[in-house]
């Protein structure tokens, strides 16, 4: 039975203290109104020498229904030989945030922006994130593009990034545009009244879509994993809502992947040190072996991204309602990224997940402190100017944004829980069908699968790994620890 009133527990506070008690700082330090103040007093479109003047393409941005810090918009033409254009224009925070002020030395302090589902804890001040430094829709902005061109088997060329001055034209969200592409739904309002903003949308697509055939070619891993929110409903959590990948947001990832790989190449040729984003191989690969084993097929003994993707693709196609359970199976057993210096004439380690070996962090400046690192490396080198960091900088700083990475997930997760708790309150007693996804020192974890959320298996967990699936029954809650407890049934 449900209830009709929500369990109430203060969620923002919880989300304040996690983040204190994982070694953010939430409120932003003395001297942040003074430089906020400064740079409103600045002219509406910073100085940006030699940038192109792009502002009259039909640029757009497809982002979350709630983005308002808008780092990225694309734009695209279809050329002669069959080839399509692609522009990425990324927000220049840094032309708006020198370096060594005090907001940048809280971002550099705190690395990312953190999503509680509660509350949103931005890197920088949302004066600055949603606002002059955000790509807004009908508003003039400097950026750095990234420019390439895509063939028709999908392949990269001819990258380069410049400095430009841009306009959004229309502010788009995935949710209405993907399923506008995919055909199951109407045009976006904006979308439906520009028949030219349509016609970029589907080239868009198109470039996306050969580039992502491409990788999975290459190895790239067809992961499916969900991820949720709650839904609010006078400020208290009332239900967990899932969100699903869908051609918009393929759209995006494919042009945030390419766009990376353009920086990472081009700091390769000039030889400049610089941090990149890198998915090591998986250390558990023999339980990925074992996992799919018991699915009837072989893989083998060393790790293959190829051979997995293709194993990935089979069970997509043989049991689509069960493919995301696999997909997070494989996910946790990967292990996180990590950010590291990768050094003039280095090989970097490359990125297991998504079939690269030249990627880094450069379309979310807003959001990551890599991002806007890597901004002023690409920027010194345009105007041929020394570099911003040495590489005991950019050591220190990757090792940062690995922490604070690593923290984010944990605040995220743990009010991920609360919230959860919050919702299922009523639900003790009920039993869910879930899939164990994590075993460590301190006992065995597993997701449910309707709704989406994690706990502990505090009864039945002997003899289960990653990937099993499993009966269980919700036993109690405690939001304030964010514990939920099953056993299995």
């Amino acid at each position: 039975m449900h209830s009709s009133h929500p369990f109430h527990f203060n969620l923002v506070t919880a989300a304040h203290a996690a983040m204190l008690e994982h070694g953010f700082q939430p409120d932003f330090p003395e001297g942040t109104d003074k430089q906020i103040a400064a740079i409103r007093s600045q002219p509406a479109l910073p100085a940006a020498p030699g940038a192109q003047d792009l502002r009259k393409l039909l640029w757009s941005s497809i982002d979350n229904d709630t983005s308002k810090d808008l780092d990225q918009i694309e734009w695209a033409e279809q050329l002669p030989d069959g080839r399509i254009r692609v522009l990425i224009g990324v927000a220049d925070v840094d032309a708006r945030v020198d370096k060594g002020t005090v907001i940048d030395g809280h971002a550099r302090s705190e690395t990312t922006s953190v999503y509680t589902g509660v509350k949103v804890y931005p890197m920088l001040p949302t004066e600055l994130s949603e606002g002059v430094t955000s790509l807004n829709e009908n508003e003039d902005r400097a950026a750095l593009v990234v420019e390439f061109c895509v063939d028709e088997s999908g392949v990269v060329s001819d990258g380069k990034a410049y400095r430009a001055l841009v306009r959004n034209h229309a502010q788009l969200a995935y949710n209405s545009v993907g399923a506008w592409l995919k055909g199951t739904g109407p045009a976006p309002e904006k979308v439906a009244a520009n028949a030219k903003l349509a016609a970029q949308l589907k080239l868009q697509d198109k470039a996306a879509q050969r580039m992502l055939d491409s990788r999975f070619q290459h190895g790239a891993l067809d992961l499916e994993t969900i991820e949720t929110r709650p839904v609010m409903l006078a400020e208290e959590a009332v239900e967990i809502a899932r969100l699903e990948k869908n051609r918009a947001t393929s759209l995006i990832e494919e042009f945030m992947v390419a766009a990376n790989g353009v920086i990472a190449r081009m700091f390769d040729e000039a030889g400049v040190a610089s941090i990149r984003r890198v998915v090591r191989t998986p250390k558990r690969w023999d339980r990925i072996v074992e996992l799919a084993a018991g699915l009837g097929t072989r893989l083998p003994d060393a790790p293959d991204s190829r051979a997995l993707n293709l194993f990935l693709l089979e069970q997509k196609k043989k049991d689509p309602d069960r493919f995301p359970d696999l997909s997070l199976a494989v996910v946790k057993l990967m292990g996180p990224g990590e950010y590291v210096l990768v050094k003039p004439d280095e090989v970097s380690p490359g990125h297991f997940g998504l079939a690269v070996q030249d990627y880094t962090h450069s379309t979310a400046p807003n959001r990551r402190f890599p991002d806007v690192v890597t901004q002023r490396i690409l920027k010194a080198r345009l105007a041929r100017l020394t570099a911003p960091y040495s590489d005991g900088d950019l050591n220190a700083i990757a090792l940062r944004c690995t922490q604070m990475e690593d923290a984010a997930r944990k605040v995220e997760r743990e009010m991920q829980k609360r919230i959860a708790a919050v919702v299922l309150q009523p639900r003790i007693g009920q039993s869910f069908r879930a899939i164990v996804t994590g075993i460590n020192h301190y006992g065995t974890f597993v997701r449910t699968l309707d709704p989406h959320v994690e706990g502990m298996l505090v009864h039945g967990a002997r003899g289960l790994d990653v990937g099993d699936r499993v009966t269980v029954k919700l036993v109690a809650t405690d939001p304030e620890r964010g514990f939920i407890d099953f056993a299995a049934v």
